[in-house]
């Protein structure tokens, strides 16, 4: 059974170095990291950067894997995932993702995100970001919960070309899309689902958004009480607890 994990933005699959590394321990090696086009991966040539492409896209990684797989997804990683569970069900055996809360009913975006979905001030914004020295992109990204040798991978990928698949791809998800897409996964058939809930994470709403979500598509839930977005650098060991047992129930 291949474990397969997608990152989000703005990001590398550098992220889930710790958690690789723990599996290993585990002796479970069969790990497959996709990064998404624009992050960490380049672009094809005509690339829109769209939520619908990114789904498409990440159908057409799975049909290539083929086999048993348990898909894994964060941040927009997981909002990709969501749009193969919605739509593909039958490519994974099981699925794993956080930012649940992103599609309750009444998810409104955080505030960076409704900036990159604003003509002019989300060109600003993003382009001050992807500008700065090197040396200041680590310190941004270790500030916000990096170790420093993930923070130096992801800040080489932050690139013109991620600038611009991030604001495309937020500004495709605008609201109601991210609603809509909720419900298209609670009236789908799916396999066994895990919503993982970090709750000092507030990029994607509430904890009682996110367990919302989780019901509303069948999914067992998990709180990972007192971690932050990026919950698989800061305790690989819990985060691997919480998958394994997932896989095996």
């Amino acid at each position: 059974m291949t474990k397969v994990f997608v990152h989000g933005n703005p990001e590398t699959s550098a992220i889930w170095s710790l958690v690789v590394a723990e599996l290993a321990n585990r002796g479970i090696s069969d790990v497959i990291l996709l990064s998404p086009p624009g992050f960490g991966a380049p672009t094809p040539d005509g690339w829109d950067a769209t939520q619908a492409s990114y789904c498409a896209w990440l159908v057409g990684e799975l049909e290539k894997i083929g086999g048993s797989i348990d898909l894994v997804g964060h941040d927009w990683g997981a909002g990709h995932v969501y749009g193969v569970i919605a739509s593909r069900g039958e490519l994974v055996r099981s699925w794993a993702t956080d930012c649940g809360g992103l599609l309750h009913p009444d998810y409104v975006w955080h505030d960076n995100a409704r900036v990159w979905q604003t003509q002019g001030a989300g060109e600003e914004a993003v382009g001050g970001f992807i500008n700065m020295a090197a040396t200041d992109k680590v310190a941004v990204l270790m500030s916000l919960g990096m170790t420093n040798e993930i923070a130096q991978d992801v800040a080489s990928a932050l690139t013109q070309d991620m600038a611009r698949c991030i604001l495309a791809l937020y500004r495709s998800a605008a609201q109601p899309a991210m609603s809509v897409l909720g419900t298209q996964l609670g009236e789908t058939q799916q396999p066994r689902g895990l919503v993982i809930i970090p709750t000092e994470d507030h990029f994607p709403g509430t904890t009682q958004m996110a367990a919302h979500t989780a019901a509303a598509c069948g999914a067992r839930a998990v709180e990972l009480v007192g971690q932050g977005h990026w919950w698989m650098i800061a305790d690989p060991v819990g985060a691997v607890d919480v998958l394994t047992e997932h896989w095996q129930s």
